[in-house]
């Protein structure tokens, strides 16, 4: 069925820039939105953002933890969907997840994921 497959994850500082990528495979046309969601041990999910996938769309939605300081954007021809991720936190510190779903929700977005990828880890040291 679908896959998604992430990189781009690795050690950082803080103030420091990563750009994730996820590149998705297989049948998606059901799908409408794309995005990011990332937890920390011991914590819950968190959703980053996400984008609209369909037509010549691109509505996006981020987290107020994120706003300002992460990108969301895609590239249709590939069917992949980067997260330029700048002025990073110690608290951005997580396992990030690229994620499918039908329906683009805002605040609500988790409750409706269909597909995940295995996660990319994203550590920043203070």
């Amino acid at each position: 069925q679908v896959r998604l497959v992430e990189s781009g994850g690795g050690s950082v500082q803080a103030g420091g820039s990563l750009r994730l990528s996820c590149a998705a495979s297989g049948n998606t046309g059901s799908m409408n939105c794309m995005g990011w969601f990332r937890q920390a041990p011991g914590k819950e999910r968190e959703g980053v953002a996400h984008i609209y996938i369909r037509g010549g769309g691109g509505s996006t939605y981020y987290a107020d933890s994120v706003k300002g300081r992460f990108t969301i954007s895609q590239d249709n021809a590939k069917n992949t969907v980067y997260l330029q991720m700048t002025s990073l936190k110690p608290e951005d510190t997580a396992m990030y997840y690229c994620a499918l779903s039908r329906a683009c929700s805002g605040a609500s977005w988790l409750r409706y994921l269909d597909v995940w990828g295995q996660g990319t880890l994203v550590t920043v040291s203070s």
